[in-house]
């Protein structure tokens, strides 16, 4: 057995015992397959997993993002440097701050905002279903009215600080500057164009494999005030089609778009890890690689690329993360022998 095959089937094996279907999607240079294993669900009703399959991708989703954000700055809309409050939707007040520094949007797409990881009100709104579908009711309206009791005390920039509220935040500045839904813009300049038939935010996806938390089926994950954070979903073979899209390029702005997400933006502190817009940066064997993973209740996903050995892999399953859970770490070990026999 390669050092790949047994990675996958190491990565299946972390699935277990609550994951349904799980489904490794790899790209070699020009080789491609997706290997798909199980069903959709533990029912009669359930069919087999294939590569249409879609699953939810969660903060995968923030990928999609920063594609939006790079796409409106190649064309010129707006750029990373902007001030976040000179770019916010109508009528929503910009976070408090205590700096001089302002909020920029290229601080959102790294992490260096200064904001939490949450919008305040959210863990009380989610409270009632936090073991089942936690951000259902956390609507727009509700994202807008947690600005006002919002305060950053660091700089912005300075410290490195995973936020889903500032990627939900920036989600929604993209979609007020273009004059189109989240999921529309997303639709308008990312999915037709990589041809990503089975990609959206919409929690009634067709084809949607059933998501699992410890074995219990779960609802599909609603995010209507995060969609640029946590709501997109994919099948594996859109999955393979974007991520190779990193790798191979394409034309127009979406190509030198897809080029302006790989530049690093910022080293972590006591790692060698960097961070571009969204995406992580590693360096592996003299070799670059770019990956991010994504859980909603019911669903986990790592996803990466190499450029130099042409190398995509989306490894997702049908079941949420547990304490112990290997399967995100059992995913980048994929995508690093893949990376190396590419």
């Amino acid at each position: 057995m390669s050092e790949l095959d047994a990675a996958v089937s190491a990565a299946v094996r972390a699935a277990e015992p609550y994951a349904t279907a799980v489904t490794v999607a790899l790209a070699r240079g020009a080789r491609e397959e997706v290997r798909c294993h199980g069903r959709t669900g533990r029912g009669a009703h359930a069919g087999a997993c294939t590569p249409e399959t879609v699953f939810e991708l969660g903060s995968v989703s923030k990928t999609f993002t920063a594609l939006l954000l790079a796409d409106l700055t190649v064309r010129g809309e707006l750029a990373p440097e902007d001030p976040l409050e000179s770019r916010l939707p109508p009528d929503w007040p910009p976070p408090a701050t205590r700096s001089s520094e302002p909020i920029r949007l290229l601080h959102l797409a790294t992490h260096t905002s200064g904001l939490p990881r949450l919008p305040p009100g959210l863990l009380a709104a989610a409270l009632p279903r936090w073991r089942s579908n936690p951000y259902a009711t956390f609507d727009a309206a509700r994202l807008r009215a947690s600005l006002a009791g919002t305060t950053v005390r660091s700089r912005p920039g300075s410290r490195y600080r995973y936020s889903n509220y500032g990627v939900a935040l920036l989600g929604h500045v993209l979609a007020a500057r273009s004059g189109l839904p989240y999921e529309a813009l997303l639709a308008e300049r990312v999915c037709a164009p990589l041809g990503l038939r089975a990609t959206s935010c919409a929690p009634d996806a067709p084809g949607q494999a059933v998501g699992h938390l410890r074995g219990r089926e779960l609802p599909p994950w609603h995010a209507p005030g995060l969609p640029g954070a946590a709501a997109v979903r994919a099948s594996g073979a859109d999955a393979l089609r974007y991520l190779r899209a990193h790798v191979d390029g394409a034309g127009g702005e979406l190509g030198a778009a897809l080029h302006e997400v790989q530049r690093p933006r910022l080293r972590l502190p006591r790692s060698g890890d960097e961070v571009c817009l969204v995406w992580n940066h590693r360096g592996s064997g003299g070799r670059d690689l770019y990956f991010h993973a994504g859980a909603t209740r019911g669903f986990t996903a790592l996803v990466g690329f190499c450029p130099q050995s042409a190398t995509a892999v989306a490894v997702l399953a049908n079941t949420g993360t547990t304490l112990g859970a290997r399967f995100v770490q059992a995913g980048y070990e994929v995508l690093r022998a893949a990376a190396r026999e590419g």
